[in-house]
């Protein structure tokens, strides 16, 4: 169990502390939905979780095989529904991996991106493709 506290702090803008590290961040609505889009907002945090989330089950399974992916990026681009209720649409990300496109354990790292827990959470109307881009 993680506990997370948060608080609302007015003008549609939230603050929220992880207990175990105390470490914080700060939400804002964003502005095509009243807010002034200063800060992440909760819907952000989704698409940011997504990808930290793949690449950091990715580097489990490479440190088992001893894979340095130091310098992997991902890029996810987050849709929100143009219809009622709002909610994300699709979170499209891109991970580069800094190995080359035939390595031997290249399925299972994609397997892992697959199976993070984040993506394994999202809701199935959520489109949330993923592509690999390799070194070289």
């Amino acid at each position: 169990m993680v506990e997370v506290n948060a608080v609302y702090e007015g003008s549609l803008r939230c603050s929220a502390a992880h207990a175990p590290s105390q470490s914080t961040l700060q939400t804002d609505a964003p502005k095509d939905n009243h807010g002034l889009g200063e800060a992440f907002s909760p819907t952000d945090l989704v698409a940011a979780a997504l990808p930290t989330c793949m690449m950091t089950i990715m580097g489990i399974v490479a440190a088992r095989h001893n894979i340095d992916l130091r310098g992997m990026q991902a890029r996810t681009e987050k849709e929100m529904s143009k219809d009622l209720p709002r909610r994300i649409h699709s979170l499209k990300t891109v991970i580069r991996v800094p190995i080359a496109a035939d390595h031997p354990q290249r399925e299972a790292l994609e397997h892992a991106a697959h199976t993070c827990p984040v993506h394994a959470s999202l809701h199935p109307d959520i489109q949330a493709s993923i592509e690999f881009h390799y070194a070289g």
